[in-house]
């Protein structure tokens, strides 16, 4: 039996049904503001049409696995 996904990692499927594309795209529009504060991430995601809630699980996930913050 699966675990149940817990943490902001639990949002990635809400997300690729709401907005259409995969975790990994959205990761890969992220890459190039590695290094830049969490919540100029997160406006980055809005500006794109995310609402605030799924934007900040995703930036928290890509900051944790990609920017070491």
């Amino acid at each position: 039996m699966a675990e149940q996904v817990k943490g902001p990692k639990s949002y990635f499927p809400s997300i690729e049904a709401k907005y259409g594309r995969s975790i990994d795209e959205w990761l890969a529009e992220l890459r190039p503001l590695a290094g830049q504060k969490h919540m100029d991430q997160v406006a980055f995601l809005k500006e794109r049409g995310m609402g605030h809630g799924h934007a900040n699980a995703l930036v928290h996930v890509f900051r944790a696995e990609h920017d070491g913050a």
